[in-house]
């Protein structure tokens, strides 16, 4: 069998698996934040946190509730790794520095879990389990809820009330992500992935030195890693060390569960709004835009010239043998696409044109599908806007799910696009003026500057994935990376928030004659345009500067 026909394989494979999941997982989503009961368990962390989950709060008590709970979940992080040397199953590791540990607190509570460390050699197990694993769960069920409420504010009419952010967070994680982890952690476990408390064992000869592994609860964290697109590593290889990824029916697993939510959650969507055909609208943009990237990628990856790449049968350089081009090509596409940045190879070594659309995935706010929660809200905002572009064009008040879309909601969807190219294209250009940040660049020219565009880009987007050429440890790397995740995570979730407060207070509008339908191909065909146009011209300068001039050369 080719590895271009193996790929190919793998992609319709993993299309029919999460077309197969798509129908139960929504509709359990929707029922879970529909309920109006409470499990025993539930009532219990209630109880333990003083929140009442049947208190139904405006916009401004729900942002309060995610900036305090994120807030708290900082300080917690950053302590913790400040404390790693006095505390028991630290490997014998160091605490860590301020600037860095500022930095991987901010990354993990915000669901970027961006990586200025090897893994492997700087946290312990404390650290991994009660720190940066709890924190994939809650920052995960923090976007999910986010949506949720934006999704009510679509909803709900004459009134101000988008739910109660405890009880969307709390279920979250107990009804959906703890059984998913569990199930996926077992079957990552059969895989051959390590699940252990291990310490520090040496593993033979290595260029005449021995060479050193550490274990740990691995199989457990790359579960929720992929599930709640996390995507942080145990090890600094990420999803190519053979110890978080062992197999390709794994890789391919794990592909499986960074998509899993992502795309079911438009199902969810459509039922909470009580129209399923406009979550099937939502998600077939998503899955064009998917597709799309996925069949560039294996094209700019397979087809390349050149004596090596032919005899490769691809570009093979920076991709694990285990999986070859197909499988690293659809990996890196779904987790830029989405907020996870796990990956089973290095960015920085796809060619000029690859890496450019990693980075053009991400750029495009990661809606398509999304993280998790992160995706939906962010596609819903576009849709938005694709809505008014409509309106424009024939003179008419638009309208999106019997709500009008007037000059407040028009004015939020802008100041939510525009914050993270803000942020991206104004660090960047700091970073690119002033003489240090250059240094850590490994490269120089079109790719060097790729490096730093695809790290502010990786930051600000809550990705977390890297170009692999960076050395991002730096206080000045750390410090304005770690703003960018800051920023890019609860800033747009300000405008997504009193967005859903607005809609939430209108009356529903009867649908007309001259009311476009947003559940039509032909809208669809419209909101992927306006992605890929607004996207574009946002951004095109600045690749052209990196990826582009670089695969043209």
């Amino acid at each position: 069998m080719g590895p271009v026909l193996a790929g190919v394989l793998q992609l319709l494979a993993l299309t029919a698996a999460l077309a197969l999941a798509y129908k139960p997982l929504g509709t359990y989503m929707a029922k879970v934040y529909s309920s109006d009961k409470h499990l025993r368990v539930e009532k219990w962390i209630y109880k333990g946190i003083g929140a009442d989950p049947d208190t139904e709060m405006r916009w401004p008590a729900y942002l309060r509730g995610v900036l305090a709970f994120s807030l708290v979940g900082v300080l917690f992080l950053y302590a913790l790794q400040r404390l790693q040397g006095v505390l028991p199953g630290s490997l014998g590791f160091a605490s860590i520095d301020p600037d860095q540990a500022f930095n991987t607190a901010v990354s993990f509570v915000t669901n970027t879990n961006w990586q200025s460390y090897y893994g492997e050699q700087a946290m312990g197990h404390v650290v991994q389990t009660a720190g940066l694993a709890v924190q994939n769960f809650v920052s995960a069920a923090v976007g999910i809820a986010v949506a949720v409420a934006l999704v009510r504010g679509f909803a709900r009419s004459r009134t101000g009330e988008l739910g109660n952010f405890w009880a969307d967070l709390v279920r979250g994680v107990v009804r959906i992500l703890v059984p998913l982890a569990a199930v996926a952690a077992v079957v990552l476990v059969a895989c051959g992935a390590i699940q252990n408390f291990s310490g520090i064992h040496e593993v033979g000869q290595f260029m005449g030195g021995t060479q050193q592994w550490n274990g740990g609860a691995v199989a457990s964290q790359e579960a929720i890693k992929e599930i709640g697109t996390n995507g942080g590593g145990y090890f600094n290889a990420n999803s190519s060390h053979p110890f978080e990824n062992p197999t390709p029916f794994s890789n391919l697993f794990e592909i499986f569960l960074i998509l899993l939510i992502p795309f079911s959650i438009t199902r969810t969507f459509g039922l909470m709004v009580g129209s399923v055909k406009q979550g099937y609208a939502i998600l077939a943009a998503m899955a064009t835009i998917w597709l799309g990237f996925v069949g560039l990628m294996m094209w700019t990856e397979f087809s390349h010239h050149g004596p090596a790449f032919e005899m490769a049968n691809g570009a093979l350089e920076g991709k694990e043998v285990r999986f070859g081009v197909g499988a690293s090509s659809i990996f890196a596409v779904s987790t830029t696409l989405t907020s996870t940045g796990a990956v089973d190879s290095f960015h920085s070594s796809f060619t000029g044109l690859g890496g450019g659309i990693t980075m053009l995935g991400m750029m495009l706010g990661e809606i398509a599908p999304g993280g998790v929660g992160s995706g939906l809200y962010g596609m819903l905002i576009m849709a938005i806007i694709a809505v008014f572009i409509a309106g424009l064009m024939v003179g008419r008040t638009p309208e999106y799910l019997g709500k009008k879309i007037g000059s407040r909601e028009i004015k939020l969807a802008a100041c939510y696009i525009l914050i993270t190219p803000a942020l991206v294209l104004v660090f960047t250009a700091f970073a690119m003026a002033l003489p240090t940040p250059a240094n850590s660049m490994t490269n120089s020219g079109a790719h060097g500057f790729s490096e730093i565009l695809y790290a502010y880009t990786s930051g600000a987007n809550n990705n977390g994935s890297a170009f692999a050429g960076l050395n991002a440890d730096t206080q000045w790397f750390n410090t304005t990376i770690g703003l960018a995740m800051l920023l890019g995570r609860f800033l747009p979730m300000v405008f997504v928030l009193a967005l859903a407060g607005s809609l939430a207070e209108q009356k529903p509008v009867p649908a007309t004659a001259g009311t476009l339908r947003t559940d039509k191909p032909l809208y669809t065909g419209l909101l992927v345009g306006t992605i890929i146009i607004i996207t574009g011209l946002t951004y095109f300068p600045a690749l052209a500067l990196g990826p582009l001039a670089e695969g043209l050369a």
